[in-house]
């Protein structure tokens, strides 16, 4: 009996979006819709737990997908912002000690 691997495995956000509302609509459990869809329970479940979220029915402070995406996008922007203050200043140091030659 040989086992399928769902790990590494990417989904479109239509297929999330439509797995929850069968979730949702179908009075069926996370682990039966999970099954029947073939991805696994806790990514289904989790799918379900962020659209509650979206919806503004999660838990105080979480975070909406929209807002997860934001966060990412600045702290790339933040890391690449440093990089350049970094290279910045070394060209500021390097350029000052040539004009001391």
């Amino acid at each position: 009996m040989s086992k399928k691997s769902n790990t590494n495995k990417r989904y479109t956000a239509e297929f999330k979006k439509d797995a929850v509302e069968l979730v949702r609509s179908s009075g069926r459990t996370v682990a039966e819709v999970a099954r029947e869809l073939g991805v696994s329970t806790e990514g289904l479940r989790g799918w379900v737990k962020q659209a509650k979220i979206d919806r503004g029915d999660g838990p105080a402070g979480s975070l909406t997908t929209a807002e997860r995406e934001e966060l990412v996008r600045l702290r790339r922007k933040v890391r690449e912002q440093e990089q350049t203050i970094e290279v910045l200043g070394k060209a500021t140091a390097f350029f000052a000690q040539q004009k001391t030659k």
